[in-house]
């Protein structure tokens, strides 16, 4: 029997009709410089979720020529970054070791603001969705950076996040030290001991548990650390995969316990302690001075305070082995004086 020969156009059909399915299925595709433009906010973080979450967990070594990366997520509601000038001396000669993403406040279809960093540094703007706090708006902004930088660069193995008032405390190899040198590799993420008179409130922030919480997060796992961090490649896409508990968090908080609600700080500790708290350290790289906390934030820091002294003291951690490589909360007024002691003392070796 004769087998009849395809219409000359039938292949280049089957062609168009299979592009989009191979687009989707893609596990890795260059991204823009700014993300593409996604009207409906639920929308945009569907796409990138769906994509990430196709991504292998496994990171396999890459040739000497191409080794594996941190991905910086700058979390902000403003493009300028006032201590970009710092950043920028501490990441100078690594930039095959980095990506830089930046949480843009620029809502499309506005074309991206002036990049704070030298185009040599190739920082990605994420359009953003606004913010705000007491609300899952900022959770929801993390996992969007997360899933951004792993669909960007499949070299991404760690991802550390930070707010614009966040500055290095050591240079850049001793931080890329303390990163790979374990094996296999830990999230350096705050995940504090369990306190019931403290977390309860928190807890209850939803309503009622029976019709919030459980029976996903029982209160005995529900648990609270701090806002910035630095996820390994396994635990961004265990963040980006995760749906169960999600569903939990974006609820929205009580009017009347707004006070005691906040959803960033109780996410990501709760979901990796539940799912794999072997390969967390419970130590965060990030100093915070909580002793003057004022209306929920941490001790903001002056120009006048800026001195060597206070970077060696911000450096030192008494509860644990780690030392601490960032610190916040700074205030714009202290570029200069940290610019001043930047190459002698908070870049330099000891």
């Amino acid at each position: 029997m004769t087998t009849l020969p395809l219409p000359p156009l039938a292949p280049l059909l089957l062609l168009l009709l299979s592009l989009p399915l191979i687009f989707f299925l893609s596990p890795h595709h260059l991204l823009p410089q700014t993300l593409i433009s996604i009207t409906n906010p639920s929308d945009l973080d569907d796409h990138l979720l769906r994509r990430a979450s196709l991504l292998s967990s496994s990171f396999t070594s890459p040739p000497p020529s191409a080794p594996p990366k941190i991905a910086f997520l700058f979390l902000t509601i403003s493009p300028d970054l006032p201590f970009s000038p710092l950043w920028t001396l501490f990441f100078s000669s690594h930039s095959s070791l980095i990506s830089i993403y930046i949480h843009s406040s620029i809502p499309s279809p506005h074309p991206p603001p002036p990049l704070p960093f030298s185009s040599s540094f190739n920082p990605r703007f994420i359009p953003s969705i606004p913010t705000s706090r007491g609300s899952p708006s900022l959770i929801a902004a993390v996992r969007r950076l997360l899933a951004a930088a792993l669909l960007d660069d499949p070299l991404n193995a760690f991802f550390t996040l930070l707010s614009p008032h966040c500055i290095p405390l050591r240079p850049f190899p001793s931080f890329h030290s303390t990163l790979f040198s374990p094996s296999p590799p830990l999230s350096f993420i705050e995940i504090l001991p369990p306190d019931p008179l403290f977390l309860y409130p928190r807890y209850i922030a939803r309503g009622p548990p029976e019709s919030t919480m459980l029976p996903e997060i029982p209160f005995s796992q529900f648990r609270v650390g701090s806002q910035f961090f630095t996820l390994s490649r396994r635990h961004a896409l265990l963040v980006v995969r995760d749906r169960r508990l999600w569903r939990k968090f974006r609820l929205p908080c009580l009017p009347s316990s707004l006070d005691s609600c906040y959803p960033e700080e109780h996410y990501f500790p709760t979901l990796l302690s539940m799912m794999d708290p072997e390969s967390c350290t419970n130590f965060t790289l990030m100093n915070v001075n909580w002793s003057d906390n004022v209306d929920g934030h941490p001790r903001l820091y002056s120009p006048e305070e800026v001195s060597p002294e206070l970077v060696r003291t911000l450096r030192k951690s008494e509860d644990s082995n780690h030392e601490f490589m960032f610190a916040r909360k700074f205030s714009p007024e202290c570029l200069q004086p940290l610019m001043d002691i930047a190459q002698t003392v908070i870049l330099k070796e000891e």
